[in-house]
């Protein structure tokens, strides 16, 4: 297999241009290969600047999940932090996590964000619909999101039926009206989200969001839901 590293879009579409096969870290992917072969090319972002950003808004696809720290929004932080163990954090890149044929840790925390991709095209980059560049197995270079008032993500003990569920929340100030607060829950291979105002406190909220299908999750899970909620408002009132 040869494995080649564009330092630029030019470079990075003449891979694609190519066949090359994107890969992170390939800590979802490599098993497969062994069992299965190995692409004849294949490249890796890392050495791509865009694909390097990190801060309040943005994250790059090749950005290692040890390095997801503070200066993203928490629940972004925690997903990250709650992907394998140590060895893997260190290894695994953002844009693997969500490329990958894994179960997608961070989308939780990244649908809670409003989150759009940065892919690159013929003209360079452009910023798409996160689900539908991940459908279509776009080149997937970087994620920005709405940074948030607070926001926060748990990732339960594994369930029989698949992974385990991951809960993300999101608190954003207001366009018009009520500030909003966001959820994304991941059960099994589905994920769930909604979207209700603020007024009325958690109990509203929580009483908001049993009219929509987080109604249907496990106990476990809704109980977590509903310390996550409380958390989240606590947090903004503390501000």
């Amino acid at each position: 297999m040869l494995l080649r590293f564009p330092t630029s879009q030019a470079e990075a579409r003449e891979c694609a241009d190519a066949g090359a096969v994107p890969v992170g870290g390939a800590t979802l992917v490599w098993a497969d290969w062994q069992e299965h072969g190995f692409p004849g090319l294949a490249m890796s972002l890392r050495d791509l600047p865009e694909a390097n950003a990190l801060g309040p808004d943005r994250v790059g696809a090749a950005v290692t999940l040890d390095r997801v720290g503070a200066a993203v929004p928490h629940a972004l932080r925690q997903a990250a932090a709650a992907v394998g163990n140590p060895m893997v954090r260190r290894t695994a890149t953002v844009g693997g996590n969500l490329a990958g044929s894994g179960p997608r840790c961070l989308l939780p925390a990244l649908r809670v964000l409003r989150t759009r991709a940065l892919v690159l095209g013929r003209r360079g980059l452009a910023e798409t619909d996160l689900d539908r560049s991940l459908a279509e197995r776009r080149l997937l270079v970087g994620l920005r999101w709405t940074e948030p008032v607070t926001s926060a993500c748990r990732k339960l003990r594994a369930h029989p039926d698949g992974p385990p569920p991951v809960v993300a929340v999101a608190l954003h100030a207001p366009r018009e009206g009520s500030a909003q607060v966001r959820v994304a829950v991941r059960v099994g291979r589905e994920l769930l989200t909604a979207v209700t105002d603020t007024d009325g406190g958690p109990v509203a909220v929580l009483r908001a969001l049993r009219e929509t299908p987080l109604a249907e999750l496990p106990r476990d899970v809704r109980d977590v839901l509903a310390d996550q909620v409380a958390e989240v408002l606590a947090g903004a009132a503390a501000r």
